[in-house]
C-alpha cells in the first residue's frame, strides 16, 4: 500500500500531508514535535490495509509543510488539524450528514494538538488517542532542555547511518533519521529550532485541564513505561475523564511508536474498532 501527497493551505499556510487512501472511517495522524509524518507510515500501512481512510500530517514549521509560520500557537495547530478533518470529510471540504468522521491520533506534540482540537467538540471528531500525551503544561526547565537538545545536534550529520547512531540505533534512531534531508553536502533537520522554541513557549505558561474536562469524545492514551506521563497526571487524567482507556508498555520511552510499533497497532486498531465500528461500521456523521 503506497501513499500520495498532497497539500493543504489554511490561512495562507501551506500544509503538507501524506494521504493513505482507503475508503473507511477516517484517522488523521499527528506526528510529535521535530518529527515528521514519515513517522506513522507502519500504522498508516496497517490502518489503511484493514480499511481506514488514513492521513498523516506535517505540522506547520515541520518536514514539507511551511517551515517558518507566523503563527505557532496551540490555537493554530488545532485549526489546521480540524481544516483537515473538514476538508476531507466528504473529499470536497462540505459539512454534510453523510460526511465521514475522524479519530485523530498524536503523539507528544501532536497528541495535544489532538486534544485540544477534541475539546472543541467538532462534529467530525469522533475520538482521539493521545501518545505519550496529556494535558499538564511543562516547565520552563523542561521547556529549556527540549529546545537546547534540538540546538545541539550535529548537523549537518556527515550520513544518515551516523544520524541513526546519533538517534540510538534501531528503530528509533531509523525514525528520527527519516525526518532528514540531504542538502549542502550533509543530512540536515527539516524544522528551524527557533521556530519549534517558540511553538513550545506557551505549553510552559499554561495547562489544558480545562480542556481536557471538555473533552465528550471516547480517549485512549497509548503509555510508555519510561516516557513523560507521571502517575500524577495520569491519576488526574482518568479522575477527570472516567471513561478514558490506558495502554501502559513496559520497558518503553516517550517515542513508544517508534519502539512498539506492533503494539501501538493493536492498542489503536481496537479503540478504532470499538469508536467507528471498523471499516463498514457506522463510520459517517449522523444528521444533526
Amino acid at each position: 500500500m503506497s501513499w500520495v501527497t498532497r497539500e493543504f493551505v489554511r490561512g495562507g499556510v501551506v500544509l503538507s500531508l501524506r494521504d493513505w487512501g482507503g475508503d473507511g472511517p477516517g484517522v488523521l495522524l499527528l506526528h510529535g514535535l521535530a518529527g515528521h509524518c514519515g513517522e506513522w507510515d507502519g500504522l498508516a500501512r496497517r490502518l489503511g490495509g484493514d480499511g481506514y481512510r488514513v492521513l498523516a500530517l506535517d505540522q506547520r514549521g515541520h518536514g514539507a509543510s511551511e517551515r517558518a509560520p507566523e503563527d505557532v500557537s496551540r490555537a493554530a495547530h488545532v485549526d489546521d488539524v480540524l481544516g483537515v478533518v473538514e476538508e476531507y470529510a466528504s473529499g470536497e471540504g462540505r459539512l454534510e450528514p453523510s460526511a465521514r468522521s475522524f479519530v485523530l491520533v498524536g503523539q507528544s506534540y501532536g497528541g495535544l494538538a489532538a486534544l485540544l482540537a477534541a475539546a472543541r467538540r467538532h462534529p467530525l471528531v469522533a475520538g482521539a488517542v493521545l501518545v505519550e500525551a496529556g494535558p499538564e503544561k511543562s516547565s520552563p526547565e523542561d521547556v529549556d532542555g527540549v529546545v537546547g537538545w534540538l540546538r545541539g545536534w550535529p548537523v549537518p550529520f556527515g550520513g544518515r547511518e551516523e544520524a541513526v547512531a546519533y538517534f540510538g540505533g534501531g528503530a528509533l534512531g531509523e525514525g528520527w533519521a527519516a525526518g532528514l534531508e540531504e542538502r549542502d553536502g550533509g543530512w540536515w533537520p527539516r524544522f528551524d529550532a527557533s521556530v519549534l522554541a517558540a511553538s513550545l513557549a506557551e505549553n510552559a505558561t499554561r495547562a489544558w485541564w480545562e480542556e481536557w474536562d471538555g473533552i465528550d469524545v471516547p480517549l485512549l492514551s497509548v503509555l510508555g513505561q519510561h516516557g513523560i506521563i507521571g502517575a500524577e497526571q495520569w491519576d488526574g487524567m482518568a479522575r477527570r475523564q472516567p471513561g478514558l482507556r490506558g495502554v501502559c508498555l513496559p520497558g518503553a520511552g516517550h517515542d513508544v511508536h517508534l519502539e512498539r510499533p506492533e503494539e501501538v497497532y493493536g492498542a489503536v486498531s481496537a479503540f478504532l474498532r470499538e469508536v467507528t465500528g471498523g471499516p463498514g461500521g457506522p463510520s459517517r456523521t449522523p444528521a444533526a
